[in-house]
This record gives C-alpha cells, structure tokens and sequence, in this order.
C-alpha cells in the first residue's frame, strides 16, 4: 500500500477527504477506512478466484500442454 499517514485519521493524509465521516477522523474514520479496505480485499479476492476458475476451464493451468520442443518428425 502507498498510504500516507494513518487510514482514517482525518482529511488529507491519504490525499483525499474521502468523504466527511473520514474527514472527522476518530474512531468513526479509522473503522470506515478498515471497513473499505476488507471490502476491496474481498472483491480482489473474488476476482483471483473468477480468474483461475476460467484458467483452468479453458486449460491453461502453467505447464499443461507445454513441452517446449518443436513438431516430432
């Protein structure tokens, strides 16, 4: 992460407000900025899962089918 300062901790320490509840800071702001990073975490999470779900259907698993020699004569 390239976080400047502390997730939560008011307005312009992560270079943005981030909306008002954020922009307080407290306690309210810190379990906002936790509550937004699970919720990307679990989307990043998902889309990883959606990504070798179609890897494998299509059968491209890392190895399969690569030998690395040319046409056998």
């Amino acid at each position: 992460m390239s976080q400047v300062g502390d997730l939560g901790a008011g307005a312009g320490k992560g270079g943005g407000g981030g909306g008002s509840i954020r922009e307080a800071g407290g306690s309210f702001g810190k379990m906002e900025a936790a509550h937004e990073e699970e919720y990307f975490y679990k989307q990043q999470r998902e889309q990883l899962a959606k990504l070798q779900k179609s890897k494998t259907e299509t059968g491209e698993e890392s190895g399969k089918g690569q030998t690395g020699g040319g046409a056998k004569k």
